[in-house]
This record gives structure tokens, C-alpha cells and sequence, in this order.
């Protein structure tokens, strides 16, 4: 009977903390301290209302530590199963550390406390589960990239190492004009001190930005759209999620009233 009674307790503190009203409190609470942690980096607002902005920051720190506590409290061993929340722990005990002395550079890692965004805000987690999930296939796509930028750089320092020796000299210095040139910053000026002595030079440097950066840049869209439609739960398997939670609150609420009618039946035998 008392690890019943004590299953309702847990309950009741999870579905508490499963409220949309209480969720919403922390993704605003995870804002402000954000929005006040940015604050404390001006002067003049420090000299103004500094006091004000850490007591906002303690109160927000002593909510976060309660709720992770609650949290602790309400799904005991579950708790750990789910990564997301190991991210909200260390985040907290990174908060909780002293900045002072050799730790006083956590201080400037108080702001990773706005990072807890993404674990409270459901669309959030999707996406950035969806970008680890496609990490195999952009690996894949990005050892294509170095291997045809390798190769794009191996031929232009051939070329034109001894027209442009400054860019294209030797290998590492053609790798870095060709990485210069595939983010587009200031190709055209790499190309017309070539294309002064090679005007066809223009050949190599057009099929080199359309490869490089226009197919890649699609291989990398397309497989971060798919791993994102992948991760979009559709509408059946949120209505399945819908019940869930639905059939979790009747559970609950049938433990406590066993649990009253066995307090009450115990009661009446003495």
C-alpha cells in the first residue's frame, strides 16, 4: 500500500510537470534569464538595475535546479533513459558551479542556460534530432567535398602555381584559396588575376564553384529535409501520443482512488 501511495505521488508530480501551462512557464523563464544574462554584459545597465538582473538570474537558477529535481523525483530511473534530459543536468550543474577562482570561467557559460530552449520546445528537439540523424549521410557527403576539393587543388597549383604563386604556390595554398572561393568570398578577384594570363582559366574556376558549392550545398539540404520528414511524427502517431498520455492520467487517477478505498477499508477493520 505505501508503494502505491508513493506511485501516486510520483505520478502526480509528472503529469504536473507534463502540464502545457508549466512547460510554458519554463520556456518563458529559459528567455528571460537569457534575455537578462545578455543584459549583464552592458555596463550601464549593470550600473542601473544590475541587482535587479541577478536576482532574476539566481531566482531562474533556483527553478531550473527545483525542476530538475522534480524531474529526478517524478521518473526516478527513466529520467536517465532520455538524453534530453542529461543535457538539461549538466546544464544546470554547470550553472550551479561557484564562478570563482579557477572556475570563473564558467561564468561566461551561464549563458548556455538559454540552450535548455531546445529541450523544452518540442519542434525544437525535432530539428535538432533530425540534423544528428543525418550526420551519417552528410559525413558521406562531406568526404566527397574534401576529396573533390583535393583534387581541384592539386590541379590548380599545376596550373597556375607559377601565375599566382600567392594563392596557388604550393598545395596548402591552393586548398585555402579553394576553400576561399567555394564559401564565395571574393572569387572573382582569384579568377581575374588567373584569367589575365590564362583567360580559359574561367572553365576551371566555373565548374569548380558549381560543383563544390551548388551540388554539395543540395546534397546537404536534401539529407537534412529527409531526416527532417522522417523525425515530423505524423498525425496517427501523435493521436497514438494523445491516448498515451490520456490513459497514463486514468491509471493514475485509478491508483488513487484504490488507494483511498484501501485507506478507508484499513479505517473501518480497526
Amino acid at each position: 500500500m505505501i508503494f502505491r501511495v508513493e506511485l501516486a505521488r510520483h505520478e502526480r508530480v509528472r503529469r504536473f510537470l507534463e502540464r502545457p501551462a508549466v512547460q510554458r512557464a519554463v520556456v518563458v523563464l529559459i528567455v528571460v534569464n537569457a534575455i537578462t544574462i545578455g543584459c549583464e554584459t552592458s555596463a550601464t545597465l549593470m550600473a542601473q538595475v544590475g541587482w535587479l538582473l541577478v536576482t532574476i538570474d539566481h531566482i531562474a537558477l533556483a527553478v531550473f535546479a527545483v525542476e530538475i529535481l522534480a524531474r529526478l523525483y517524478a521518473y526516478r530511473r527513466d529520467f536517465f533513459t532520455d538524453p534530453w534530459n542529461w543535457f538539461d543536468l549538466i546544464i544546470v550543474v554547470v550553472a550551479l558551479v561557484p564562478a570563482s577562482g579557477p572556475t570563473s570561467v564558467l561564468r561566461a557559460l551561464r549563458i548556455l542556460r538559454a540552450l535548455r530552449l531546445v529541450s523544452a520546445v518540442p519542434s525544437m528537439r525535432r530539428v535538432v534530432s533530425a540534423l544528428l540523424t543525418a550526420v551519417p549521410g552528410m559525413a558521406s557527403i562531406i568526404g566527397l567535398l574534401l576529396l573533390m576539393i583535393y583534387i581541384a587543388a592539386v590541379i590548380a597549383t599545376k596550373l597556375f602555381g607559377e601565375i599566382a604563386p600567392v594563392r596557388f604556390d604550393e598545395l596548402p595554398d591552393s586548398l585555402f584559396t579553394l576553400f576561399q572561393i567555394m564559401t564565395g568570398d571574393d572569387w572573382g578577384t582569384v579568377a581575374k588575376e588567373v584569367m589575365e594570363h590564362k583567360p580559359w582559366a574561367w572553365v576551371f574556376f566555373i565548374s569548380y564553384i558549381l560543383i563544390s558549392t551548388f551540388v554539395a550545398l543540395n546534397l546537404f539540404i536534401a539529407v537534412v529535409v529527409n531526416a527532417m520528414n522522417d523525425a515530423e511524427p505524423s498525425p496517427s502517431e501523435e493521436l497514438a501520443q494523445a491516448e498515451l498520455v490520456e490513459l497514463r492520467e486514468e491509471v493514475a487517477a485509478l491508483h488513487a482512488k484504490l488507494d483511498l478505498l484501501l485507506e478507508r477499508g484499513t479505517v473501518r477493520r480497526r
